[in-house]
């Protein structure tokens, strides 16, 4: 008999999902009601629609990993704040919610996940009706719908731990609640399930897109997809690390342990081997310019390489050195919309510009000064993040992390041990001993000279120049003005919503064009660089991955490829560290680590933990990577500090000395690792258990 579309939605899927299905069928996709199953599949059209109402979910605000919402703290760790005066971002840090979230978000994130499961599942169930499609566009779509399937489900795994798998045949939706209550699944089976899920994807997908349709998977996202879940799985918090009060409380009914109490070596040898599935593609490139010999404010020229006395990068080109690339702009372009997500090698995911209201253009508002770029003025930096980035030649800055002085984990730097101090400014006539600064560098603190080129790509510094470029005179707008974050600034502290906290800004995302948009215009992405995209996943993520499992082994490992077409033998050797690792040095214009780093392998870990921390701060990466490390309750509960932002440009040795930042709390519980289950699902689904930390409903 055939079945109305309508009930079908119900039948695959879960009771955990059912809540708001009544409306499922959404006018904008023009589903009649009394259509059957066969009414939709056996037409191209509405097969196609049915296909991207599965994409809609994971354009949802609560889906995203790079966002301004202040209720969505995935972007926001120990690294950069949402700096607006909104209680539901310090409700967030200080753990102050209950299992019901803050706007219901918690809610949201496992509703929406679980309605694309369902979605993309009744199409892989029903696709063989269509006789429209050739063979290989039905081989294209099943891909996208098992790609989107473990994305979900991945979504799901990362922010709540293990969750329950969807039956692939579904399920009766005739049964009552309880007779189809599912437990969850530990968190081997998620991820293996997601990693076979991603092979499947992997085996149909096209290589690559044409430029309408880059916002599709394609094969090397679902391998790239595949090696970051891996390597989740082989983190310390899914395979044997966790903490005892974790361990012990993340449990199902029975009483079973869902995550893996004892350490298994050869996940980390799946998850090297699964990188190097992407990286044997040889369809990925880190982008790059070349070096430019003449150049002005906004697009400087390059500076002369930094000396590398191990490796000598200096004396060779690209990709064995970064004597004939601008570091600077390579990194930039990648993130600022100066090229296009067609047009760059490096990335491999993206959702383009279907980010829904909390995008990359919202964040840029939020970094924007207010003043000059009429941006919100308020996201900005802890100066743990900006203390992470190198000096030039590759050393650390003076006092680094110093404010964590005697802390486990710590050393005990002085900020003060140099000459000159850091503390001090550039004068005009030292000005050319700092040509990173550019020509309006006067007054801008020593700490922030001679860093490396991500710094500058990244940090909006106190005096940093900000680059309007189609300045309008009659509006009292200045081209390429410097900002400064000193209390009576117009930028700086005044009583008012719009400074930033810490007294440093975020310039990642800001392209020179973005500067010239007013506030009333900025949330039209058309408006702003209209190439600017969410970096999901990117190849230089990819070559971390590799280098970070290869470094955790002590024994040799045979690994099947993706395809079972040949076998890799996955060992720590330090040649194949080197080719995840040094693509981003060298692209970063910064020397190697020295032997003696590659050869620990404790050294190397923490090298490898603050090169993703520069290399991916604001790509949503942070939040995840300090818990699945079992580093967030050290990291995450040490107090923010930054610049004194309460001083006046007369007093800017207080003001960059760093200083606790009161208004920015710090805190981490049992009950952060993960996110809450809503007590609506626990009460649908009586084989749920709740996170650690978390009470069931009553």
């Amino acid at each position: 008999m055939k079945r109305k579309i309508l009930i079908l939605s119900l039948v695959i899927g879960m009771n955990l999902s059912f809540s708001g299905c009544a409306d499922y069928l959404d006018s904008d996709y023009l589903f009649d009601e009394r259509m059957t199953t066969e009414d939709v599949f056996k037409d191209k059209e509405y097969t196609n629609k049915w296909l991207a109402r599965g994409y809609s979910y994971l354009a949802d605000n609560s889906m995203q990993d790079v966002c301004s919402k202040k209720t969505i703290p995935f972007n926001f760790a120990d690294d950069m704040y949402y700096g607006d005066e909104n209680d539901g971002y310090k409700k967030w840090k200080n753990g102050e919610y209950n299992e019901s979230g803050l706007g219901d978000n918690s809610k949201w994130i496992w509703l929406n996940a679980y309605r694309g499961i369902r979605q993309v599942t009744i199409l892989l169930n029903n696709i063989h009706l269509n006789q429209e499609f050739t063979e290989e566009e039905l081989n294209d779509i099943k891909g996208q719908a098992h790609f989107l399937r473990g994305y979900f489900y991945w979504i799901l795994l990362r922010t709540y731990g293990p969750i329950p798998i969807v039956p692939d045949e579904g399920i009766d939706y005739t049964l009552e609640y309880d007779e189809i209550a599912s437990p969850r699944n530990t968190y081997e089976e998620c991820a293996d399930y997601i990693a076979n899920e991603m092979i499947k994807a992997a085996s149909m997908l096209q290589l690559q897109r044409d430029m309408q349709n880059i916002s599709r998977p394609t094969r090397g996202a679902a391998l790239a997809l595949r090696a970051r879940v891996l390597l989740y799985a082989a983190s310390p918090l899914a395979n044997g690390g966790a903490p005892e009060e974790v361990q012990v409380a993340m449990v199902d009914r029975e009483g079973n342990p869902l995550l893996s109490p004892t350490k298994d070596e050869r996940k980390w040898a799946r998850a090297a081997a699964a990188a190097k599935d992407v990286m044997e593609m040889n369809h990925y490139h880190i982008y790059t310019t070349g070096r430019r010999e003449h150049g002005d404010i906004a697009f400087p020229s390059t500076l002369q390489p930094q000396k590398d006395p191990e490796n000598h990068f200096d004396e060779k080109p690209w990709p064995e050195g970064y004597m004939d690339i601008d570091p600077f702009e390579s990194y930039r372009s990648v993130f600022n919309g100066a090229i296009s997500a067609y047009e760059n090698p490096e990335l491999i995911f993206t959702r383009g510009r279907n980010q829904g209201g909390e995008g990359i253009n919202v964040m840029c508002i939020h970094q924007l000064p207010r003043r000059e770029g009429k941006g919100y003025n308020s996201h900005g930096m802890t100066q743990k993040q900006c203390d992470a980035y190198y000096m030039n030649d590759g050393s650390d800055c003076p006092g680094m992390n110093d404010m964590y002085a005697n802390q486990p984990g710590y050393e005990n730097p002085l900020r003060y041990n140099s000459d000159p101090r850091p503390t001090d400014l550039v004068t005009e006539e030292e000005l050319t001993n700092y040509p990173e600064l550019g020509p309006k560098g006067v007054g801008v603190c020593k700490q922030y000279a001679q860093r490396e080129p991500r710094f500058y790509a990244s940090v909006g510094y106190n005096g940093a120049t900000w680059n309007l470029l189609n300045a309008d005179e009659s509006k009292d707008e200045v081209k390429n003005v410097q900002i400064f974050y000193y209390r009576g600034d117009p930028n700086g502290y005044k009583n008012t919503t719009y400074w930033p906290r810490t007294g440093i800004s975020i310039k990642k995302y800001i392209h020179p064009d973005d500067m010239s948009n007013t506030l009333q215009t900025a949330y039209d992405q058309s408006r702003m660089n209209n190439s600017k995209v969410d970096p999901a996943i990117r190849y230089a993520e990819v070559l971390l991955i590799y280098a970070e499992a290869l470094n955790e082994l002590s024994g040799s490992y045979d690994i099947p490829s993706w395809d079972g077409s040949r076998t890799y033998t996955i060992s720590r050797k330090i040649d194949e560290m080197k080719k995840g690792i040094q693509p981003i040095r060298i692209r970063a214009g910064i020397p190697d680590y020295t032997a003696d780093i590659y050869e620990d392998q404790t050294k190397f870990r923490i090298k490898l933990k603050r090169e993703r921390q520069i290399e991916l701060f604001a790509e949503g990466h942070r939040y995840f990577d300090l818990r699945r490390w079992c580093d967030a309750p050290q990291e995450e509960s040490a107090q923010v500090y930054g610049c004194n932002a309460y001083s006046t440009k007369n007093m800017s040795a207080i003001f960059h000395t760093p200083t606790v930042t009161p208004s920015l709390p710090s805190i981490f519980t049992t009950k952060m690792w993960f996110w809450p289950i809503h007590h609506d699902e626990l009460k649908h689904n009586k084989e749920l258990t709740q996170n650690p930390g978390w009470r069931d409903p009553e």
